[in-house]
């Protein structure tokens, strides 16, 4: 059994953390002040002018068909590239990518939808949450009238990550309310900003913010399906569950950061005259927070594993968002008590970790609905323990 990775592996790795350390965390400081002062840590035209960049070095598009000018990477590499995006904090992304879902577009919608988000020349975000059904998404209301070949669109989204940039929204939206959402009642629409749907800002305790979406008799033509009537919901899934390893990946990259961040200063801080580093209380939130950091590097990995397999992933990735978030908001919350006051402050970004990694146990699925799949599977004999070493 061999858990090295391949040349292949280590010289990609190797290349974003070069970039990530040469374009991108020399931008940190900046975008710290920029946040206490209320302002975004990047625009829009400062993303996109990084994203050219690594363009130039190939990185374009890491999950994207190579037919459209991505990479298509396998799950294990992409895993990889988000680690070392959680590195640094700058809200920066690789360009070339658009929502999983849009590639089950028509030729008419590709070239309408699907291509220009890939140029970076549109925003797209992906609207199922409600008010009344978050981790409960079969129980989503808003609806879609037919009229004619048109569609009506009533009702709200909330919760809606871009939702304040997006050009355009995949709304998914009951069609049968009396087969219901998951029995093919639903179906997605592909729904331009001018058709008349608007946006509200959500504070948080993020930076940024997503937004609601409402629509009040929004009206969309029939050609804006994306995939077929009564398909939404199982779309919405395939959406939700690429996030279930990338997610945790990039958790991953932050408790690196921010372990390593702990380590200096337990080596460099002296407290009663002695450094920190050798009280034994320290050590053991240094050392809790190593082993929690490789058992989920090695859960992610896996679930990634089992994708490049053509295995299903579910219980896999289940098992690697609920540990994985888990793990980084414990390894965060350790690294501000070894800073002591200076980390809670907004000098550092340990304090602006501490709020971001709070959402990971929440969005893409909950801790409680990851629970509810992984014991699920055993409970129905869906799975064994052990996995594929069962």
């Amino acid at each position: 059994m061999d858990f090295s990775l391949t040349e292949e592996q280590r010289a990609v790795r190797d290349t974003v953390r070069s970039f990530i350390a040469r374009e991108v965390m020399p931008l940190e400081q900046e975008v710290l002040r920029r946040e206490r002062a209320h302002q975004p840590g990047l625009d829009r035209s400062e993303l996109r002018e990084l994203q050219l960049k690594a363009r130039k070095f190939g990185f374009w598009g890491l999950a994207t068909p190579e037919e459209y000018g991505g990479m298509d990477l396998p799950a294990v590499m992409q895993a990889l590239i988000w680690i070392e995006l959680g590195r640094t904090f700058v809200p920066f992304r690789f360009g070339g990518e658009a929502d999983n879902i849009l590639f089950h577009a028509t030729e008419e919608q590709k070239r309408e939808f699907l291509i220009p988000t890939i140029e970076g020349e549109r925003i797209s975000c992906f609207a199922i949450t409600e008010p009344g059904a978050g981790s409960d998404a079969a129980n989503i209301r808003l609806s879609a009238r037919r009229d004619g070949d048109d569609w009506i669109l009533d009702g709200e989204k909330t919760f809606i990550t871009n939702g304040n940039d997006a050009d355009f929204a995949i709304v998914i939206a009951v069609t049968d309310r009396e087969k219901g959402a998951r029995n093919g009642g639903a179906t997605a629409f592909l729904v331009d900003r001018a058709m008349g749907w608007r946006s509200e800002f959500i504070q948080t305790m993020g930076e940024g913010g997503p937004a609601s979406l409402i629509f009040d008799g929004v009206r969309v033509p029939h050609r804006n399906i994306l995939g077929e009537v009564g398909q939404g919901f199982a779309l919405g899934m395939e959406w939700i569950g690429k996030g279930r390893y990338t997610i945790p990946s990039h958790a991953i990259g932050i408790a690196e950061r921010a372990l390593q961040m702990a380590i200096d200063q337990a080596n460099t801080r002296e407290t009663f005259g002695a450094k920190i580093g050798t009280n034994q209380a320290i050590q053991w939130m240094i050392a809790d927070s190593e082993t929690e950091l490789e058992a989920a590097r090695w859960l992610v990995l896996r679930a990634a594993w089992t994708v490049d397999q053509g295995m299903d992933p579910r219980h896999s990735s289940s098992m690697a968002k609920l540990y994985g978030a888990g793990m980084v908001n414990r390894v965060v919350d350790r690294v501000l008590q070894i800073h002591g006051g200076m980390g809670y402050t907004r000098e550092l970004p340990i304090e602006r970790w501490y709020r971001q990694v709070r959402l990971y146990r929440i969005f893409e699925g909950t801790d409680e609905m990851q629970r509810l799949i992984i014991a699920r599977d055993l409970l129905r004999g869906y799975t064994k323990i052990g996995g594929h070493l069962a």
